[in-house]
This record gives structure tokens, sequence and C-alpha cells, in this order.
């Protein structure tokens, strides 16, 4: 690639910058390394979950996520199926050590705000590098923009590209990018995956309670148990045989809600003991880790806690959907908010206030055909998270398996 006046100009300073100590990195894994970069941290779920894919789908492959340290990661989830970090200043010398480190097989850069230095040095380095979720807003901003047609010089260094929209397309377009090159494959966020569960206790559960109403209140607080009490109270007024089955954010805290059940004379069942519900059961208290899939496939209906009161900023809803239940939710969920405005707009969740709230729109939903009409409206909306991810995943796979290729 022959750079530009505009880019040459830039990389000639960067390689007179200052020196600045580049921020701490973890070890590089052994194995393939595929680097995916964030401009934010608003696509870190999704990233999150394409790692996850990524890493269960190919053997050896590793996964490194990098943003700016600018990015604000409040209360960002753990990224467990992959290694983050902070991008260097872009400088030559940083870069250069940089890409020494990590020795990315493949780079996948969502958005935009490129980073001249950093991405030339890739380039140079024979990194494949791959711009997919574009957005016209983002491509404005790249780095180095004091220098001229910056973006247009830098993006032949990227062998292909998806685009969000038809506007991202144009603006790639505009900057030189054949159509042949670039896929409009929708946004690129995280989609829904089933949890795991024991089909047996399933089945066990589907046979107890055939007939009976059945709803969720998943990932509850201590201080909203006290809500949740008083909703289930109401409904169960109009629902004589309903039961809620309630799971704890934290499981640790189980015997705490054990024993607010026993002195508010719920008749309930603790699941950690062996327990199951009876006829008469009103609560069964669901106190294990790992077992919210099971709870997600036996009721119609599901709360999402940690998000009646503020501080817990709320918890993701899309194991749910793909489980098939309705979604409920509070008003504190700051940090998966698009992901619940979604789901809203496509008739598949709601938001609720309060208790008064949570148990009038749990009685609207307890016919079964209500419930499953939102149900299906939430597969639909995850339905189609899920094929941008595949599309991705299909890039990687089609690279790596190029670059192994004698």
């Amino acid at each position: 690639m022959a750079p530009s006046l505009g880019l040459a100009a830039y990389l000639a300073y960067a390689r007179r910058a200052s020196h600045t100590a580049p921020p701490a990195q973890p070890p590089r894994p052994d194995g393939t390394l595929v680097w995916i970069h964030t401009a934010d941290t608003a696509r870190l779920d999704a990233l999150a979950d394409l790692a996850a894919r990524l890493v269960a789908l190919r053997p050896g492959v590793n996964v490194l996520i990098t943003m700016p340290d600018t990015a604000d990661t409040t209360g960002t989830q753990g990224t467990t199926a992959a290694v983050t970090a902070e991008l260097p200043v872009d400088t030559v010398p940083a870069a250069e050590a940089f890409l020494a480190h990590w020795s990315p097989d493949l780079c996948l850069w969502t958005g935009g705000d490129l980073r001249p230095a950093l991405l030339s040095c890739a380039h140079e380095r024979g990194v494949p590098l791959f711009l997919i979720d574009a957005e016209e807003s983002r491509l404005a901003t790249t780095a180095g923009r004091w220098f001229p047609d910056m973006t247009r010089a830098l993006l032949p260094v990227f062998s292909g590209f998806t685009a969000r929209s038809e506007a991202g397309a144009r603006a790639l377009r505009r900057l030189g990018v054949r159509d042949g090159a670039i896929s409009i494959v929708g946004p690129l966020r995280e989609g829904a995956r089933m949890l795991p569960y024991n089909e047996t206790d399933r089945e066990t559960l589907s046979a107890l309670l055939r007939g009976r109403p059945t709803w969720l209140a998943a990932a509850i607080q201590p201080e909203e148990l006290p809500e949740v009490l008083r909703a289930y109270r109401r409904v169960n007024r109009l629902a004589h045989r309903s039961l809620l089955v309630i799971v704890p954010d934290d499981p640790a805290r189980g015997p705490d809600f054990r024993d607010a059940l026993a002195a508010g004379g719920w008749r309930h069942v603790v699941w950690s003991e062996g327990q199951m519900p009876e006829e008469t059961t009103q609560i069964l208290l669901a106190d294990t880790a790992g077992e919210l899939g099971l709870w997600y496939a036996v009721a119609a209906i599901t709360f999402m806690g940690s998000s009646l009161v503020a501080g817990h900023q709320g918890r993701d809803p899309n194991a749910p959907a793909a489980h098939g239940s309705a979604i409920l939710y509070g008003p504190n969920v700051r940090r998966h908010l698009d992901t619940y405005r979604r789901y809203a707009e496509a008739g598949a969740a709601r938001q609720v206030r309060d208790a008064a709230d949570l148990a009038a729109t749990v009685q609207e939903l307890l016919p079964p055909d209500r419930s499953a009409a939102m149900a299906h409206a939430a597969w639909d909306v995850a339905s189609e998270a899920a094929g941008v991810t595949d599309h991705i995943i299909e890039i990687v796979q089609e690279s790596l398996d190029e670059a192994e290729t004698p």
C-alpha cells in the first residue's frame, strides 16, 4: 500500500513522537490469536458473545479484545472467553511493541475510529484486517483527522467490510471501497444462547407443575425481595395456583432469602435442599449456581431482577429470550439499556416500575397465548442478532483456514 501524503506525514510524525510508557499488557496465550478492537463499551457484550462462540467453535483459538484507555468500563461484565487490554498511544514505536507482544493472526476492527500508526504497522506485518460493524459517524472520527484524506488512505489495509446499515455502506463507497467488498449485515449485537440445564429435572418439574401458572424472578437482590413478594401476593389473589420461582443474584445469599420466606409465612421449598414443589407450594427458592437455564425453560414469564433498585444496572435479557420466556424488567438497567429497548420495541419485553406494576403485568400475561406472543417476538429479535454474529464468524473461519493452508 503506497501511503497518501496525509498518511505519510502522519506516520512520519508518529515515528518521531515522544516515547510514552505503554500500558501493562497481560501475557499472550499460546496458539492462534484473534484480535478484536472496540472503540467503546457499547459493543462489549456483543464482542464477548462473539469471542465465546469463536473459542467454542475453533479449538486452539484465543481472543484479545482491546479498547481505548478513554473507554468507560463501569459496570462491564467479564469477558471470560477473551483477554482484554488497552490500546497504546498511536505512535509507530508503541504500535510495533504492541504487535510484537501480541502477534495477532487476524484483527477485527469495529465501527471506525481508525488508528493510522497501529493499523499501518499491522498491515506491514501481514495481519489480515477486517473492518466490521462500520458506521458513518465513526468513520468520520479517525485519529489524525487534521491530516488530509486520512480515512480514505487507511481503508485499503482492510481485506473486507461489514456495515450495520446502508448509510454505513454508502460512507464506505464514498471513501473508495468497492461495493463487492462490503456486506450490509445489520448491527453487531449480542445474541441469545440457551443456557445448559438438566433435561431430567426439566421433565420432572414440568410434570409436577402441569397446569400451574409459573413465573420466575431471576437475579434478585435482597432489597428487591420484599417488592417481589408483594407482587406475588397480588398475583396469587387471582391466580391461586400460581408458583413463583425466585433466583437470588448471588447464590450465597440463599440462606437470607430462605429466612425471609420463613419469616413471612410463605409455603416454600428450597431447591438446594433437594425439595420439590407440591400442589400447595407457593414459592420455589432456586438458590444454586449454574441452573438459570432450567428456570428459564420452566417459566413462561421472567422478571429480570437487579433492576427495581438503583446500583445494580440490570442483567442480560438474552438468555430468557433464548429459552422462550416473556421478559419483564425494572427501570434500572443502564448496563443493558439498548438491549432491553430493542426487545421492548419488538413487543418482547415490558418495563415495570414497582410491585403493583409487576403484579398487574404478570396477571395480564399469565394466559399462555399472551406470554407466548411475547416470547416469540423475543426469539425473532435474538435470531436476527445471531445472524450477524454468524456472518462475522464465517469471515474469521475462512481467513484462518486460508492462513493455515500450505
